[in-house]
């Protein structure tokens, strides 16, 4: 039964819903059933699975489980679009999602379509624990919005043309970053991790206390000028700098620059969701692993933030600033603008030397959707700070991303740490 304060959280839940799965269909809206069909690569999805997968996350676990009567839109589809959950049952293998020309695009919108209609229906209806579920179903899919941004860069990077997704204009040039400075951070016992009201994921949790060391973060991200002198230096051929699984990875795949990274006429380009254009030097380096962060680091004669680090830094900055999602368009990092530390929320994830593992006291949530984040606590690194491919609003200072340490084609990027 629905209380009155149910009701009114349904009701400012009913207007986010509308905005979020509209930004969704807006990225999509430019695809044909060909561009939405693409999977790049195994750990890339296509444009019109992320579409459904949401769709399928709101009809199985709001209305199949919170509303009486509801008839499931299409019964053999649970089968397609689930992800990764265990509890409902077998899916279609991830690394062959691209073999779903069907259902074509229109269908899966017409499924949107009939989801979100039944959602308006029963939202007002809706007890605590099912707007719970709602609250979590909308971050899901912000995080399926950038992921979707993502994967699109890496299909249509494969095309020879190298088509834009959305026309845009070079950006002004802008002059390069002044030197890089150094911000002392918050040394002794400090509180961190989600606590209080207000959504989080439950791998944020709970409150508590870490020791921080003295130490020093850069004020702004590394840029594509860094890289270059890292890469005129031998960086990528030095194996000093390098992990030895970093060294293994990159000779085995032959990396010498970013992804996304072509030479042309003496110079460097790089592709985006706005087509390839002259590399900008003054830019964050974008789309770099772990491995490659790490070796920057080392070059650079410092380390990768520590999350605690970073985390205890960013408290009190406004999560919802800088440069991040606000529509469907080209997103790409922006150079440093202002004094102190610059570029926390937005641009780019910046990769931390943390690995992804429980805080103290964490317990998942239960039920299925307790799959969500505790199962994949082993051998991933922690990025924080959101991209300019993060929905605004999405993000807060507790906020823990995580990927393999050899992927790249996500918006990551990287600050500078110093012990002192």
């Amino acid at each position: 039964m629905a209380t009155q304060a149910d009701m009114s959280r349904a009701q400012a839940l009913a207007g986010r819903y509308r905005s979020v799965r509209a930004l969704s269909e807006a990225i999509a809206a430019p695809l044909s059933d060909a561009d939405a069909t693409l999977q790049p690569m195994p750990d890339a999805s296509p444009a019109k699975w992320h579409l459904a997968h949401t769709s399928w996350f709101f009809e199985t676990f709001v209305l199949r489980d919170h509303v009486p009567g509801h008839r499931l839109y299409d019964e053999s589809w649970a089968y397609l679009f689930n992800s990764y959950y265990e509890g409902e049952g077998e899916r279609h293998p991830r690394a062959r999602r691209g073999m779903l020309s069907r259902p074509s695009l229109g269908e899966i919108l017409a499924w949107r379509a009939y989801v979100d209609s039944a959602m308006a229906e029963a939202m007002p209806g809706l007890a605590e624990a099912a707007l719970t579920l709602v609250e979590l179903g909308l971050n899901h899919e912000q995080q399926h919005q950038e992921l979707m941004l993502m994967d699109l860069t890496a299909a249509l990077a494969e095309n020879p043309l190298h088509p834009p997704l959305w026309p845009g204009t070079a950006p002004a040039p802008a002059p390069l970053a002044s030197g890089m400075e150094w911000v002392g951070g918050r040394a002794g016992l400090a509180a961190i991790g989600h606590g209080g009201s207000g959504f989080a994921f439950d791998c944020e949790g709970p409150r508590h206390r870490a020791l921080l060391h003295p130490h020093a973060l850069a004020d702004r991200l590394v840029t594509n000028a860094e890289w270059l002198a890292f890469i005129g230096e031998g960086g990528y051929a030095r194996p000093e700098y390098w992990m030895a699984d970093g060294w293994a990875w990159a000779m085995e795949n032959r990396i010498e620059a970013p992804l996304y990274w072509s030479r042309a006429d003496g110079g460097w380009r790089r592709f985006a969701l706005d087509g390839m254009r002259p590399l900008a030097p003054s830019e964050p380096v974008c789309h770099i692993s772990w491995y490659e962060a790490d070796a920057f680091a080392r070059w650079a004669g410092a380390r990768l933030p520590r999350e605690e680090e970073w985390e205890a830094a960013a408290a009190g900055m406004d999560a919802a600033g800088g440069n991040q999602l606000d529509g469907a368009g080209p997103v790409r990092p922006r150079p440093a603008s202002g004094t102190g530390l610059r570029q926390m929320f937005g641009d780019l994830w910046e990769w931390t030397m943390s690995a992804y593992a429980p805080w103290p006291g964490f317990r998942p949530q239960g039920g299925t959707v307790g799959e969500y984040n505790g199962k994949f606590m082993c051998n991933q690194f922690v990025l924080r700070g959101g991209s300019c491919a993060t929905p605004r609003g999405h993000l807060r200072a507790s906020y823990r991303n995580f990927f393999y340490p050899h992927q790249r084609w996500m918006f990551s990027g990287l600050r500078l740490a110093r012990d002192l």
